[in-house]
């Protein structure tokens, strides 16, 4: 039997009830009695991954365009996103958010994880982009990120100038789409147990669990050796 149960998350660090997500999921997994054998594994999922960086508007202006509707109607939907991410500690500042692709984001994730850093480059970019406005999709910005978590710079560096990490990311995609996965987050407990979406701290700590217990019905119904 495995010595950890496994919980793959599907996210972009581009999208606001992912970084919701992750802190309820992680407000759970502080009660959780057996955390020290749970496996978080960080997933690539791009909301559109043809989006083009834009530099010049703000997450605000960029709503309202693609979606038709007012300035008004924009604002006010982002300031509900806010106060649901103030609920949980989180500070989004969507008027300094930029419009930014994030498939570099998520190269230097998939980088980040060979390190066991997958956990610290999610909460860095997510930080970096719904906090401090800054731009997820520049190279210098993800140095900076990736540094300060502990990675090596010319190590980071070699990633970006090269297509290093992009079947990674394309992998983690198409798994996702091949059990169904139309939005994220998405949680996968134990490889059986699905939770879509940013539900709150008491519906993932059930989800742990009841996968924990499946876990260790398993590990119990092996014969020994």
């Amino acid at each position: 039997m495995a010595d950890t149960m496994k919980v793959n998350i599907w996210s972009d660090v581009r999208c606001p009830f992912c970084y919701i997500g992750k802190k309820k999921f992680e407000m759970a997994l502080g009660r959780f009695d057996d955390i020290d054998k749970v496996e978080v594994i960080w997933r690539s999922f791009q909301l559109d991954p043809n989006l083009e960086t834009k530099t010049g508007i703000n997450a605000v202006d960029h709503i309202a365009a693609i979606k038709g509707i007012s300035q008004e109607q924009a604002e006010e939907m982002h300031n509900h996103v806010t106060r649901v991410a103030k609920e949980v500690g989180l500070e989004f500042n969507f008027e300094k958010a930029v419009v930014a692709n994030s498939f570099n984001a998520h190269r230097l994730i998939q980088l980040a994880k060979t390190r066991g850093l997958g956990n610290e480059a999610e909460e860095q970019l997510f930080k970096a982009h719904f906090t401090e406005g800054k731009n997820i999709d520049d190279n210098k910005v993800l140095i900076q990120a990736g540094v300060a978590i502990g990675l090596d710079e010319k190590d980071i560096r070699a990633m970006l100038a090269s297509d290093a990490f992009a079947k990674e990311v394309s992998e983690d995609e198409s798994q996702a789409h091949a059990i169904g996965v139309r939005g994220v987050p998405f949680f996968v407990f134990n490889g059986k147990y699905a939770v879509s979406g940013a539900q709150s701290p008491d519906a993932f700590l059930q989800a742990l669990q009841q996968s924990w217990q499946a876990f260790e019905n398993v590990g119990n119904a092996l014969p020994k050796t």
